[in-house]
């Protein structure tokens, strides 16, 4: 299966009574893989883009805990996908070697980031010609 394939909405269980709601993701049980780092964007306008990388080792998801966003997911070869983030009980499963673009965040948005792995700058690929040429050269292999 191509890393592209294995991208992914999640729908995460919602409690909540007349007080409110409440939304639980764990870790190996919600998401498919230990968190070891937790970040969030906001404060980002619509015209922002932001992501613009691929990763190596990390694999995450994302979830618009507040407002909404997108994000475009390229796999290198020519295959790509939309997904609106717009539901706080919602996620996009994003595997290792996909392209991420995130934008038209609107004004309230806060956007949660669930990573496997902690920071490391030298998993990132940060030019998309880098990547599309190291995912058609491991497919001549």
């Amino acid at each position: 299966m191509h890393n592209m394939e294995k991208v992914r909405l999640l729908e995460f269980s919602q409690m909540g009574d007349e007080r409110g709601h409440l939304v639980i993701v764990e870790g190996n049980k919600d998401i498919p893989f230990d968190i070891a780092r937790v970040f969030y964007i906001y404060g980002s306008d619509a015209d922002v883009v932001r992501g613009k990388h691929a990763n190596k080792k990390s694999q995450f998801v994302l979830i618009n805990v507040a407002g909404t966003s997108k994000v475009t997911v390229k796999d290198g070869k020519g295959n790509e996908k939309t997904f609106s983030l717009d539901r706080p009980h919602m996620g996009i499963y994003l595997p290792t070697m996909v392209w991420k673009d995130m934008f038209d965040f609107s004004k309230d948005s806060v956007l949660l980031c669930l990573s496997s792995e902690h920071y490391d700058p030298n998993e990132y690929i940060r030019s998309y010609e880098e990547f599309e040429k190291i995912v058609n050269e491991n497919d001549n292999v």
